[in-house]
């Protein structure tokens, strides 16, 4: 029995060191996870995520969150070795309720994370706090913090890792083929049409951000009358900041059919 008990101590480190504790509460918490590096000619980018774990009912919010809600804000200062830290978003969800229409996640979410270190022969420690929000009835601000090392070495998330990273939406062109696209946008005065493509059977979503955090641009809706094979959205152009002028602007729309989305600029002309 003894030995059997040192075999199982000695495995519960290694098989902890992909990923830190968990730091929250019984409604939501967050982690850190690990994953293998890659290599861009003689860079090397650690791959890293941030998890937050939702209790069933409760949602968090995107990048921007729509009518109602806090985007996450991630705070890695406090890391070493690190140069620099690019966090994805994968697509998110229309989130209709009394208060509005929101955009967010209603499930485990995880943000992967790009780390490029100063120097590629030494681990990073990855130091992450974060400030976000949840909501079931009523929404409670919420922070956490994790510490991870990051060892370059492949571990368990790294599944999990790719595939969140193929749930953030591409940069496309207006007009550009693949399985999903904005075919065309149509302006006047005071909205905007989008008609996106996407395979037979399909949901299809649509979300519009302004240049700057200060733009609270309404969540796009989908209306009638889009070409054979396409869902048309709309939104007013609304939610200005005080003094912009739409003109020149540009907006980004996120197009999102099941597990795919794209990213496309258009200029308000």
């Amino acid at each position: 029995m003894l030995g059997v008990n040192l075999v199982f101590l000695v495995a519960v480190p290694a098989f902890a060191a992909d990923a830190s504790g968990w730091d929250g509460a019984p409604r939501a918490a967050i982690r850190l996870i690990a994953g293998a590096p890659h290599a861009e000619g003689h860079a090397i980018t650690h791959r890293a995520g941030i998890e937050i774990r939702l209790a069933p009912g409760w949602k968090t919010y995107w990048r921007y969150p729509g009518d109602s809600g806090i985007p996450p804000r991630f705070d890695f200062s406090g890391s070493q070795n690190v140069k620099s830290t690019t966090v994805g978003w994968p697509a998110p969800q229309r989130l209709a309720d009394e208060s509005g229409v929101s955009i967010g996640y209603k499930h485990d979410v995880v943000f992967p994370v790009d780390v490029v270190p100063y120097d590629a022969t030494k681990p990073v420690m990855l130091a992450l706090k974060i400030d976000y929000a949840v909501c079931e009835k009523i929404c409670v601000p919420a922070d956490g913090s994790a510490t991870l090392t990051l060892t370059g070495k492949p571990g368990e998330h790294d599944d999990r890792l790719a595939h969140s990273a193929n749930l953030v939406p591409t940069p496309a062109t207006l007009s550009a083929d693949g399985p999903i696209s904005v075919r065309e946008i149509k302006r006047n005065a005071t909205r905007i049409m989008v008609d996106v493509a996407a395979p037979a059977g399909t949901s299809v979503e649509l979300f519009a951000e302004g240049p700057t955090p200060g733009w609270a641009l309404p969540v796009p809706s989908p209306v009638d009358g889009a070409p054979a094979g396409q869902q048309r959205f709309s939104f007013e152009l609304d939610g200005l900041p005080p003094g912009a002028r739409p003109d020149g602007a540009t907006l980004k729309l996120t197009a999102v059919a099941g597990e795919r989305a794209i990213e496309v600029p258009y200029r308000l002309d």
